[in-house]
C-alpha cells in the first residue's frame, strides 16, 4: 500500500461550540451537519468487513471502504511558519481517515463531482481517468458557511499542512478518501441536503477519531520522547502503542534505511456509520517501513510549534 506521507502541494470526545465560536455567530446560527440515519434503526448491527449477510443500506454501514485507517504524522516544520502555520506542541498531527477495502486495496477520488483538491495526487487514476485540479472556493469557506468556526480552529491547530495552506491538505483528504466512503455519500444526507454538508461532517468525524489516539502522550508516558540524540527500536514504539490500543499499528519511517519516524496508522472495522459508529481496533495489515533499530523520533524546530490546549 502506498499513501502520501504528507501533503506538500504546490497550490469518543466532542468540541464545545461556545468556546470557539466566531464572534459574529451564535449557536442558533449553526447548521446541522449530521446524516439521516433514521432508516438504520432496526437493521442488523455488524462490523464492516465482518458481515455474514449482505449490507443493503450503504448509508447505515461502511460498505465501501470498510477497513478504516486513522492516520497521523510527525513533521518537524511546516515551511509556512512566517504565516503563522505552526505545529501543535505535544501532539502528533492529523493526516486523515482512510477507507481501505476489506482486502487492503483502496480506491481514490471516487466522485469527481465532489473533487475540491487544487493539486490532485495522483492526477491520473490507474484506469486512466484524469482528476482535474479544483479552482473554486476553498473548503475553508464550506466550514465557515456552516458556522463551524470551532471546528475550523481545531483543524488549523491539529491538521497542519507542510509547504502549502492547511485547506489544501483538508481538500485533498476529503476528495481522495471521503468520496470513497459510503456513509459520506450525498444520498445519506437526504432529505434536506445542503451543499457541502457531508464535507463538514467528514471533517468533524476525522477530528473525533483523531482524539481517540493521543500518540504523543502514549509514547511520552513510556519514556519515548522526541530526541536528536537518542534512537529507539521498532519494538519499543510498537509495544508502547499496543499497550494502550490493543492492536499493532503501522509505523512509517523514511530515509534510505527507514530510520526517521514520521507516520502512524491505526486500523479498524466499524460498526454502524463512520460518523457515529463503534471503531474496533485491528492489527495493521501493512508491514512497517521502519528499521528494527536506530529509529529517530526527531525533535521539532522550536519556532515551528505553538502551545495548544486540550
Amino acid at each position: 500500500m502506498f499513501k502520501l506521507s504528507l501533503i506538500s502541494l504546490a497550490t469518543s470526545v466532542s468540541i464545545g461550540h461556545a468556546e470557539f465560536l466566531h464572534p459574529s455567530r451564535s449557536t442558533q446560527n449553526l447548521f446541522t451537519t449530521y446524516p439521516n440515519i433514521d432508516a438504520c434503526v432496526g437493521l442488523p448491527v455488524q462490523y464492516s468487513c465482518e458481515n455474514t449477510t449482505i449490507l443493503t443500506n450503504s448509508c447505515c454501514n461502511v460498505v465501501q471502504g470498510g477497513l478504516v485507517l486513522q492516520t497521523q504524522y510527525w513533521n518537524t516544520y511546516t515551511g509556512l511558519e512566517s504565516q503563522g502555520q505552526l505545529l501543535p506542541q505535544g501532539s502528533w498531527g492529523i493526516h486523515g481517515l482512510w477507507p481501505d477495502n476489506c482486502d487492503s486495496s483502496y480506491d481514490q477520488y471516487c466522485d469527481l463531482s465532489r473533487q475540491y483538491d487544487p493539486a490532485p495526487s495522483p492526477s491520473t487514476l490507474p484506469d486512466g481517468t484524469v482528476v482535474p485540479p479544483y479552482q473554486g472556493p476553498s473548503v475553508r469557506t464550506f466550514i465557515q458557511d456552516f458556522g463551524r468556526y470551532d471546528l475550523l480552529k481545531y483543524m488549523d491547530t491539529y491538521w497542519v499542512n507542510q509547504g502549502a495552506p492547511n485547506e489544501d491538505f483538508w481538500a485533498h483528504e476529503f476528495s481522495k478518501h471521503a468520496t470513497c466512503t459510503s456513509t459520506f455519500d450525498v444520498a445519506c444526507y437526504e432529505p434536506g441536503y445542503q451543499e457541502h454538508k457531508e464535507v463538514v461532517n467528514f471533517y468533524e468525524t476525522v477530528t473525533k477519531v483523531f482524539q481517540m489516539y493521543p500518540t504523543y502522550n502514549i509514547l511520552a508516558a513510556t519514556g519515548i520522547v522526541p530526541s536528536n540524540t537518542t534512537t529507539y527500536t521498532l519494538s519499543q514504539i510498537t509495544n508502547a502503542l499496543y499497550s494502550q490500543t490493543g492492536a499493532v499499528p503501522y509505523l512509517g519511517c523514511f530515509g534510505s534505511s527507514g530510520t526517521i519516524l514520521d507516520e502512524v496508522w491505526y486500523f479498524h472495522h466499524v460498526l454502524g456509520t463512520e460518523q457515529y459508529g463503534h471503531f474496533k481496533t485491528l492489527n495493521s495489515t501493512t508491514p512497517s517501513s521502519c528499521a528494527e533499530t536506530g529509529i529517530w523520533y526527531y525533535e521539532r524546530t522550536p519556532t515551528s510549534e505553538r502551545v495548544v490546549s486540550y
